[in-house]
């Protein structure tokens, strides 16, 4: 909401023509409804009409302080030089330096009701200092965007009938000691490369500490200085898109920690935090939790999800941890949370708060996703808010994942008892628009890697690992795998730690690198795969109660009805002379066999498939066909 025809008014009712705010800006602040909040709060710096310096101007929300000063390189940190004045009664001080530009460090020292001062960093602040230090940085960007092309197609992308194949990226350890702009390059080369459609970039906006991967956010608006500047992100984004790559950013409005120089009662009282800790303290994590219900804070949240869609030209939003803002009981023993009005467990204020920013992320950015790591059985994530849903585009599909880890971690001659464990999504596949996660969270805190997860010798792992990403390539959802999963990583990961490159050197991890790249490349070609994915009309049993065979099979419709037919087969002994239903007559060929020697598969493959037209199994053809063993295939048809 552009502010250029406000009246910039002082406290007691003159002009300021160097303020940020005028009275229109004022009212929608108070209104909760203001929503390019970061161009008129924060460090701004201002340029006459050549272009010349002026100076910057420093806004800050703090209705309950009783004094505001700005502190920074230029007053050597001295509270005393440059005290704030209060804007009205809106909360927001605000002082102009005169010759102050971009690169000064700053915060606010904030005056508390009983008189002690403490300096707090910039809320709104849009970069920062290098980690662990802790000032903001004043930010003026000068970038010049060269993927037009990528934003006008973006418009109209409609992400339900697209591929979408994310590549789930911490940044700081894929390869460590690279900045955004090397980052830029070797990244997008590999993503291409892999044939991934997205990335994900665990949080980016600035964290203290980096064993929280980026998930105790202290600036909102600011991606963390560890690698570059903000306009070197913009650089990366760029770089990405113009590779054909969309950018997904992790966001995590559910909680902030509780460092004094942040958040954390920012003007001497629960301004961001609800004051109630059964509200406002989360119990696993030790943070605080935003007052959802406060117009200001609903209005920072949505604004900072916006500026990452507007400003870095992000193309998804995941939102972490949905359940825990959902619940009001999350994590807590009776007594220890407040029921609704309604004397339910729901939070919804939560609830009002997750449809503003869908809703509002949707109307200003069409195109986008907006994702949410939702884990409970919560109706409507991905309805719309017209129909009282969450509005969310897709859902990470948390059972999924369960199950078919549970699955796989069986021995195979035990799996003939589990297989409903392997089949059950699909009952619910169309409940939500959903996306498959293998992510970060399956890789650390003890569990293991991916392939050790898996029994039996070293082939057989890495056999039912191509069999694992064959069959989830097909399954109908989207699809994310957390880095170094698509080589095999033998090490549970560690972001203080490289991915383990080295193991792309041998032939068997190579293998699978190379499956996954096939997959991704004849995932993107095949609409089958994709077109239809939130519909029951894309999707059809051929074989789902082959539980001793350790073997299912379905076929894959796109919108013009043309089918792909995929086999799994989790059983280590290959079946030969297999009967399946098929779609239709005709020749039929292999593009996906994870079993091909060039995987480093045992090589059982079918130089083509002949379906006869005898109805078999309510389809009206049958093949005999060879079934490898911890294997995935694909099969087209020839014409």
């Amino acid at each position: 909401m552009a502010n250029s025809k406000n009246k910039n008014i002082s406290p007691v009712g003159y002009l300021n023509p160097n303020s940020t705010l005028g009275e229109v800006d004022l009212y929608l602040i108070g209104e909760g409804r203001h929503e390019e909040l970061w161009k008129v709060l924060g460090a701004h710096v201002r340029r006459d009409e050549k272009g010349e310096l002026i100076g910057t101007a420093f806004s800050v929300w703090a209705p309950n302080a009783r004094a505001v000063s700005l502190i920074g390189d230029h007053n050597y940190w001295d509270k005393k030089t440059h005290p704030m004045v209060p804007l009205g009664g809106a909360g927001i001080w605000e002082i102009f330096i005169p010759a102050l530009g971009a690169g000064v460090r700053y915060k606010f020292a904030i005056q508390l009701g009983n008189g002690q001062w403490i300096d707090h960093a910039d809320p709104m602040a849009r970069q920062t200092e290098i980690p662990p230090l802790t000032a903001s940085v004043v930010e003026e960007t000068s970038y010049t965007w060269t993927d037009s092309e990528w934003m006008t197609k973006r418009e109209k992308f409609q992400p339900w009938r697209s591929p979408v194949s994310v590549y789930e990226v911490h940044l700081g350890s894929w390869r460590p000691g690279l900045s955004y702009q090397q980052l830029a390059v070797e990244l997008t080369d590999y993503v291409k490369t892999e044939g991934f459609t997205h990335v994900e970039f665990l949080p980016v906006m600035e964290h203290p500490f980096g064993g929280s991967w980026g998930y105790q956010v202290t600036s909102f608006f600011a991606p963390t200085s560890r690698f570059g500047s903000p306009d070197d992100f913009r650089h990366l984004v760029d770089a990405l898109h113009k590779a054909g790559i969309g950018v997904i950013i992790d966001w995590v409005p559910a909680h902030f920690p509780k460092d004094e120089w942040a958040l954390a009662s920012f003007d001497g009282t629960a301004l961001y935090e609800h004051e109630d800790p059964r509200m406002g303290y989360h119990p696993d994590w030790g943070t605080l939790i935003f007052n959802y219900g406060r117009n200001e804070v609903r209005n920072f949240l949505v604004a900072s999800a916006l500026y990452w869609l507007l400003e870095f030209h992000i193309d998804g939003i995941r939102v972490d941890a949905v359940a825990s803002m959902l619940y009001l009981d999350y994590s807590r023993k009776a007594g220890e949370w407040i029921p609704n009005k309604f004397g339910g467990r729901e939070n919804l204020e939560a609830v009002s708060f997750m449809q503003e920013v869908t809703a509002t992320a949707y109307r200003r950015a069409p195109g986008i996703m907006m994702l949410a790591e939702e884990s409970t059985a919560w109706g409507g994530v991905t309805k719309p808010t017209a129909d009282n849903g969450l509005g969310f585009g897709f859902k990470w599909n948390m059972g999924w994942m369960h199950d078919t880890l549970e699955y796989i971690q069986h021995d195979p001659i035990h799996r003939m008892y589990h297989h409903n464990e392997i089949t059950f999504s699909i009952l619910y596949a169309w409940s939500e628009n959903f996306l498959l996660p293998l992510s970060h969270d399956e890789v650390v805190h003890g569990k293991g890697s991916l392939i050790n997860k898996i029994p039996g010798d070293r082939w057989q792992k890495l056999a039912t690992l191509r069999a694992l990403y064959g069959f989830m390539w097909a399954h109908p959802g989207k699809k994310l795998l957390f880095m170094g999963c698509e080589f095999a990583q033998n090490d549970e990961w560690s972001e203080s730690k490289s991915l383990d490159w080295h193991l792309t050197d041998f032939d068997e991890h190579r293998g699978v690198q190379s499956a996954v790249k096939d997959l991704n490349h004849q995932y993107t070609a095949l609409p089958s795969m994709w077109e239809k994915d939130v519909s029951a009309e894309g999707f059809g049993w051929l074989i789902g109660d082959d539980g001793a065979g350790n073997t299912l099979a379905f076929v894959r419709y796109d919108e013009a009805h043309n089918p792909v037919v995929v086999v799994t087969n989790f059983s280590p002994v290959p079946h030969d002379f297999y009967r399946l239903p098929m779609p239709r007559s005709g020749k039929w060929r292999e593009v996906i066999n994870t079993d091909d020697l060039k995987y480093g598969g045992s090589g059982i493959t079918n130089d083509s498939v002949i379906a006869e037209e005898i109805s078999y199994h309510g389809y009206p053809a049958v093949a005999t066909l060879r079934i490898p063993p911890l294997a995935t295939v694909w099969l087209i048809p020839e014409s």
